[in-house]
């Protein structure tokens, strides 16, 4: 072990969700790639789905072998929940997120005391999804730099961060039928009520206090962080990253899936069954598919779903369409409509697996508006400009990963600051 001795080390415990499990495991490879070593943690569930779902034995599976038989310094190992693993957690999301955010960060805590244990020579620190309650903590107890991960857009850290604004200016929590403009948040433009996350509106409290409890606590802690890394690009959120700047070091590294020149293919990142419709896009116009399909966690009524198919099937566009199994707040299994798959076989392509889906802002939806809407997007007057739009981003995100691109530069820079940082931390301990 005393080859390792002044080597910095990660120690990167991922929040178990799609939508978080993938940044995190890129950002893992992309700080290994700068010779530094990483220990990657999973829920133990998680490794389980994973195994499952690339059809391993669940004992042999190890996401990162060829990345270190490419030369990186990548360990992989899981922590528990508390949990059995047959506990639906899906099904059971408060009762799960309550003993993650009150009983795991004492697991936490003895993992990262036996790791350190385990090898002193190696210069520790940690890195962790801004969502979990405990990271600030664990840090402090250990002397341990602290690095963050926010995996949504600048934006929406803002406003999470700026929640006493939010509370001083009555829009905390937000009432459902109050439709104001909030631009008081500093970094943030305007946005509408309408448009604020769902734990901020009143009607989801009542529904999700734990989430509402875990998000006091993750702001708490992440005020505490050494840096915080954003999955977005500067060039799209320069305003709201140089106001988070005067608070913290902030850097836009985004985003993050699609780093360069990285073993990426080589990890197992998907939850689920992965399905291949590479066919049936290539057998469509270019720019003619419609992607649909909405990150959350929460459920939705029959009646919306069914709103939503047939207004795709009215807008008469193709459509991939992503749904998950258990989507329905009845706990139906069957989730679309009978014979829809029938109706739809030349226009669409389904994927009912067991993808992540949620719903929309909570307001009510009538198919023929989600027709005309998605008509509107897809070859109506504005959609020329919806697409000149969208290209301008995908250049924009393009170029900030190039070589001299302003999110590698940040990752650089990031890197330089963290190892200085680590270096003063231990002389000082």
């Amino acid at each position: 072990m005393a080859e390792n001795r002044g080597k910095p080390h990660a120690i990167m415990i991922s929040v178990p969700y799609q939508g978080h499990i993938n940044p995190f495991v890129n950002l893992a490879l992309k700080i290994a790639s700068k010779g530094f070593s990483v220990t990657f943690v999973h829920f133990e569930f998680v490794h389980h789905r994973l195994s499952k779902a690339h059809h391993c034995n669940k004992t042999q599976v190890d996401i990162f072998s060829e990345a270190r038989e490419s030369g990186l310094d990548i360990r992989y190992t899981t922590i528990s929940d508390g949990f059995p693993l047959e506990f639906n957690r899906d099904a059971n999301y408060d009762e799960f997120w309550g003993k993650v955010l009150r009983e795991f960060p004492a697991r936490v805590d003895e993992f990262v005391r036996k790791t350190i244990e385990s090898d002193p020579y190696l210069l520790h620190f940690l890195v962790a999804d801004t969502v979990f309650s405990w990271p600030a903590t664990v840090a402090e107890k250990y002397n341990l730099v602290n690095v963050s991960l926010w995996t949504e857009p600048a934006l929406v850290f803002s406003l999470a961060y700026h929640l006493d604004l939010l509370r001083e200016n009555g829009h905390f929590p937000c009432k459902d039928n109050i439709h104001e403009e909030v631009n008081y948040v500093p970094g943030v433009k305007s946005i509408s009520t309408r448009d604020l996350i769902s734990v901020m509106r009143e009607s989801e409290q009542r529904n999700s206090y734990t989430m509402l409890e875990s998000l006091f606590l993750a702001f708490e802690q992440v005020r505490k962080a050494d840096f915080l890394l954003h999955n977005t690009v500067h060039e799209l959120e320069a305003k709201t990253l140089s106001v988070l700047n005067k608070y913290q070091p902030n850097y836009a590294i985004g985003p993050i899936n699609f780093f360069k020149n990285l073993p990426t293919y080589t990890v197992s990142k998907s939850l689920w069954s992965e399905s291949d419709c590479t066919e049936w896009l290539e057998s469509k116009p270019p720019g003619s598919v419609l992607y649909v399909s909405f990150g959350s966690f929460v459920h939705t009524s029959r009646q919306e779903i069914e709103e939503i198919a047939y207004g795709l099937l009215l807008s008469e566009v193709h459509f991939i369409w992503v749904v998950r199994e258990g989507i329905l707040s009845s706990g139906d299994t069957n989730t679309m409509p009978d014979g829809y798959e029938d109706e739809v076989k030349d226009k669409g392509k389904l994927v009912v697996d067991d993808w992540k889906c949620g719903i929309c802002d909570g307001t009510s939806v009538d198919r023929k508006d989600v027709a005309e809407k998605i008509k509107s997007f897809m070859s109506g007057a504005a959609s020329k400009r919806f697409r000149q739009e969208a290209n301008k981003v995908k250049t924009i995100l393009h170029h900030a990963l190039e070589v001299d691109g302003s999110s590698e530069k940040n990752f650089d820079q990031f890197i330089k600051d963290l190892t200085e940082k680590i270096h003063s931390k231990t002389s000082i301990y």
